[in-house]
């Protein structure tokens, strides 16, 4: 394959509810808005792996043929050795392309969005003009029946509008791309069955 697989990347830390709002949420009604603004885009979320699959093979790779990233932004992305690993693969593209004030454009090829505190977020983390969705970041499912769920689907279509430019502005793909390693996973001991008396 010599091309992008996907328009976008979300990048999420499994910790908090942050990928419980991703799921209830933000993943449907992104691609609903997207839709309504630029047709049919790819947009890839780690939930959608087929099974078997090598998986940190397939986040990699996944990254390396989609065009934007789009960050959800919690004190606990920070310190996630996988989250660090996709932003530092996506920063090293926009060094190599002069983009994000690396010698060139000033925007970038990472979309964050504030999902959480980000007093915690390391300085670094605080340089990137962000989009706040903490005021709607209500992540049990409950949220969609109630009357502030329209400020969240107005924010959603503003993000798409904002998305949808990215994407149609992103450089042609290169197998060069470069990737940052990222951990193995640790597999964890099989938990006990528990024992009937």
């Amino acid at each position: 394959m010599s091309e992008y697989e996907f328009d976008l990347f979300i990048s999420y830390s499994r910790h908090g509810s942050v990928q419980k709002w991703l799921l209830n949420h933000f993943y449907g009604k992104l691609r609903e808005c997207l839709a309504d603004e630029y047709g049919s885009l790819n947009v890839y979320v780690d939930r959608q792996m087929p099974s078997a699959v090598h998986w940190p093979s397939n986040l990699r790779d996944a990254l390396q043929r989609s065009k934007i990233m789009v960050q959800l932004l919690t004190p606990p992305y920070f310190q996630s050795s996988w989250c660090m690993a996709e932003t530092r693969s996506m920063q090293a593209r926009e060094e190599m392309l002069g983009f994000a004030g690396h010698g060139g454009s000033s925007q970038g090829l990472i979309y964050p969005i504030l999902y959480g505190d980000s007093e915690n977020f390391p300085d670094w983390g605080k340089v990137r003009a962000w989009r706040d969705f903490k005021d709607v970041a209500y992540p049990d499912p409950s949220y969609q029946q109630s009357v502030e769920y329209n400020k969240f689907h107005h924010k959603v279509k503003e993000l798409a509008r904002d998305l949808a430019q990215l994407v149609a502005q992103a450089p042609p793909w290169r197998p060069d791309w470069p990737l940052v390693e990222v951990p193995e996973p640790v597999l964890l001991p099989t938990p006990p069955l528990p024992r009937f008396e």
